[in-house]
């Protein structure tokens, strides 16, 4: 099924089973127990990111294509870093580009992990149990303080950096190993691949990061980018305001942000 965070037309925030793209049934109870939903449908105004994570983890160079793009080593074991909870932002919300570092802003399409139940020290065989469902991300970053400050954390989390969305695609209706993923700039097809490429499989990267950390329910994580990425191409191509970026992934849907300059 398809689990949505939105506003009805009151502004009421709900989260519901998608009946179509318009309408969904509002949920009965906690998110993270037994599901089960209201027969009557209601408007979906706006969606909101599907949800309201305590962390979001993140993977760096975990396709091969993207690890040769950039001339960087292959890792030897998952590459974590983390992403600011404020960067969050849902479907059709813009990217800002930040006054502090407009210039370099680029985009990556990647399948984000929520996980349903807490998770500490789990096996690959039991990760993916953990599971409640998978998302469209796009990991915002801005290369020139990656380059600069040595380290991603500022890079990756300035406000609006993490949209993520539209909806929520359960665990027991995808296999996330065997999805197609791609990234659009103003229609023109950037990134390219398939989640069966990733070095690190979802199953390992639960497993991995819970012996690391306690996985609290509705921990998000990103599971990195394939190759295409603005950085590496010749000229660089970075977000300007203006643009449309898109990135979707079989079996959950599009994520579309258009991309506009900070707020005074």
């Amino acid at each position: 099924m398809r689990l949505a965070r939105f506003l009805d037309n009151q502004g009421r925030q709900i989260i519901g089973r998608l009946v179509d793209g318009e309408t969904a049934q509002p949920l009965v109870g906690e998110l993270f127990g037994k599901l089960s939903f209201s027969w009557s449908a209601v408007k979906v105004s706006r969606f909101l990111p599907p949800i309201e994570p305590p962390n979001i983890l993140a993977i760096g160079r975990n396709y091969r294509g993207h690890v040769e793009e950039t001339g960087a080593r292959l890792p030897e074991r998952p590459l974590v870093f983390l992403k600011a909870t404020t960067a969050l932002i849902g479907h059709q919300e813009p990217i800002r580009l930040p006054s502090a570092a407009p210039d370099e802003v680029d985009f990556e399409a990647e399948l984000a992990i929520v996980i349903g139940r807490r998770a500490r020290r789990v096996s690959e065989a039991a990760a993916l149990s953990y599971v409640l469902g998978y998302t469209c991300a796009n990991d915002v970053s801005a290369r020139d303080c990656q380059r600069l400050d040595k380290q991603w954390a500022r890079a990756k989390s300035f406000d609006t950096f993490c949209p993520l969305g539209p909806w929520l695609t359960t665990a027991d209706e995808l296999d996330p190993d065997r999805c197609s993923i791609r990234c659009r700039l103003n229609g023109r097809l950037m990134q390219e691949s398939h989640t069966s490429r990733m070095l690190f499989s979802c199953r390992q990267l639960v497993s991995y990061l819970s012996y690391q950390f306690t996985l609290l329910p509705g921990t998000v994580i990103l599971t990195g980018t394939p190759e295409g990425v603005g950085l590496a191409r010749q000229p660089p191509i970075f977000l300007r305001e203006g643009d449309q970026v898109e990135v979707e992934i079989e079996g959950i849907g599009v994520l579309s942000n258009p991309v506009l300059r900070e707020l005074a």
